[in-house]
C-alpha cells in the first residue's frame, strides 16, 4: 500500500470514540422538534393532521465524529469526483451504463451522498447515491437539539452550515439549472417519484416543495404519470415543467411509464436533476471496482494525494462471476454483496449470513463482492437499558462540497428505519 493521508489514521480511543460509548444524553427536544414541524406543515387553517408522523426517523441521541474524519470525508468525496472527471474512467463507466447515460446535458446531479463507516482505519466508503433522501429531515433534527454532556456539541462551523443550509440548497438547483439553461431560474419545478404520497420519503419532498416555492418557483410534486411530453414541453397540471428534481429509483428513465420524462430529457426539453449520467459516473456500484483500483487510478491522471485517500478509504470491489463461485465462497465471510442496480439496501448480504441457495441467486443476478467493513457503534440508553447500535454517516454534497453531515442509528445487517432508538441522527463534532 502506498502511504496513507495521515489523516486517514485514528485509534479507536479518541474523544468521540469515548462519548460515543459514555454519553446517554438525550439530545432531541421533542417539542421543539414537534412545533418546527407544525410551521413547516400546517397551514391558516391549523388543520394538525397535516403534520406528518416522523417521530421514528429519529434518534434521541447523537453521534459524536472526530473533526479530522469529517475532513478526510470530504477529501475523499473530492478524491472520487476528481477521479470520475478523468477521460479513461468515464469511458469504462460509461461501457456498462444504459443509452440515457451518454446524453450529457451538463448538469453534475443534486443531493449527492456518501456513506461512510468510521473505524480504526479512518473512513471507509460504503457506497454513493444520487438521490440520497434526508437532507431536509436532518436539518430540522439538527436544530432540535439540547445541550449534552460535552460542551462541544455546537460547533461554529456546524451552525454556519444550518444557517445557510436553504441558501446552499437554492443555490445547487440554480446551478444544475445555469448547467444547462443560460437564464437565470426555471418558473416551474417537478418534484418526481412512483407515487409520491405513499414514499417513506414524501414528508422530505413537501419541505423541499416550501423552500423553493418560497423563493419564487413554482414547485409540483408528481407521480410520473401526471406528466405529458408533447410538442417539445414537459407539462402537469396545465402548466410547463421547466425542471424535474428526480426522486425516482428506475436511475436509467427506462421503464414505459417514465416515457414522458425520458423523452423530454433526450430532447433537451426539460432539466433533469440527478439524470442517468451523474447516476452512471457516480452511483453505478460497479463504479466501485474502478474506485478501489488505485494503481489504475494513477494511470489515468488522479493525483498521488488523492490516490491515497481512495486507497485507504474505499474498501476493495469486484465483479460477482460465476466462474469464480468457488474463490467467492470460500471468501464469503469477509465480503459484502450488492446487487449493481440496487437502492435502499435491497437484495444486500453480508457474505457470513449466506446460504447456498442464495449465494447461487447472486451468482446468476449482477452483484458486487465488497471486502467487508464493520460499522461504527454508538452506545445508548433504550427504555431504560443500556444497548448497542451500529452507525453509518452520510456526507450531503454538491459539486463536491458538503450540505451536511448526518448519521444513521439502526440496528442488523443494513440501515433501516425500524429500530427502536435508532433514526436519523444528528453529528457532532468533536
Amino acid at each position: 500500500m502506498q502511504n496513507v493521508p495521515q489523516e486517514n489514521r485514528r485509534t479507536t480511543n479518541t474523544h468521540a470514540d469515548q462519548l460515543n460509548r459514555q454519553c446517554y444524553c438525550i439530545t432531541l427536544d421533542r417539542k421543539a422538534l414537534n412545533e418546527s414541524l407544525r410551521n413547516q406543515f400546517v397551514g391558516a387553517e391549523n388543520d394538525l393532521s397535516a403534520v406528518p408522523d416522523l417521530h421514528h426517523l429519529f434518534s434521541n441521541t447523537p453521534v459524536f465524529v472526530p473533526y479530522a474524519d469529517i475532513e478526510t470525508m470530504g477529501r475523499i468525496v473530492q478524491a472520487i469526483e476528481s477521479a470520475a472527471g478523468l477521460p479513461p474512467y468515464q469511458e469504462r463507466a460509461l461501457s456498462w451504463a444504459p443509452d440515457t447515460a451518454h446524453f450529457d446535458p451538463g448538469p453534475i446531479g443534486a443531493f449527492m451522498g456518501y456513506d461512510f463507516h468510521l473505524g480504526p482505519d479512518g473512513p471507509q466508503l460504503i457506497e454513493i447515491n444520487t438521490n440520497a433522501g434526508g437532507a431536509f429531515l436532518n436539518t430540522m433534527l439538527a436544530r432540535a437539539q439540547h445541550q449534552c454532556c460535552d460542551p462541544s456539541q455546537k460547533t461554529a462551523a456546524t451552525k454556519l452550515a444550518m444557517d445557510g443550509f436553504e441558501d446552499a440548497v437554492f443555490d445547487m438547483f440554480k446551478e444544475e439549472w445555469q448547467r444547462q439553461r443560460a437564464d437565470s431560474m426555471p418558473r416551474c419545478l417537478a418534484i418526481v417519484d412512483d407515487s409520491p404520497e405513499t414514499q417513506f420519503m414524501f414528508p422530505e419532498f413537501q419541505l423541499a416543495q416550501q423552500l423553493l416555492q418560497a423563493r419564487g418557483i413554482d414547485t409540483l410534486i408528481l407521480d410520473p404519470s401526471e406528466l405529458e411530453y408533447i410538442g417539445g414541453a414537459l407539462t402537469a397540471k396545465g402548466k410547463r415543467v421547466d425542471m424535474v428534481y428526480n426522486r425516482l429509483v428506475d436511475f436509467a428513465l427506462d421503464a414505459p411509464a417514465h416515457e414522458a420524462v425520458r423523452h423530454a430529457y433526450l430532447d433537451g426539453a426539460v432539466v433533469v436533476t440527478p439524470n442517468p449520467r451523474a447516476h452512471a459516473l457516480m452511483a453505478d456500484k460497479r463504479n466501485l471496482i474502478l474506485l478501489s483500483d488505485p494503481p489504475t487510478l494513477r494511470s489515468w491522471g488522479l493525483s498521488e494525494e488523492e490516490a491515497g485517500y481512495l486507497e485507504s478509504a474505499v474498501p476493495k470491489t469486484r465483479l460477482v462471476s460465476a466462474s469464480d463461485a468457488a474463490e467467492l465462497w470460500s471468501a464469503r465471510r469477509e465480503l459484502f454483496f450488492k446487487p449493481v442496480a440496487g437502492h435502499g439496501s435491497k437484495g444486500v448480504y453480508r457474505g457470513n449470513k449466506l446460504t447456498r441457495r442464495v449465494f447461487e441467486n447472486i451468482l446468476e443476478g449482477d452483484y458486487i463482492a465488497q471486502n467487508f467493513v464493520s460499522a461504527g457503534e454508538r452506545t445508548m440508553r433504550v427504555d431504560g437499558t443500556v444497548t448497542t447500535r451500529k452507525v453509518d454517516i452520510r456526507l450531503y454534497t454538491y459539486a463536491g462540497k458538503s450540505l451536511l453531515v448526518a448519521a444513521r442509528v439502526y440496528q442488523g445487517q443494513t440501515t433501516n428505519f425500524r429500530t427502536p432508538g435508532g433514526g436519523f441522527a444528528p453529528v457532532f463534532q468533536v
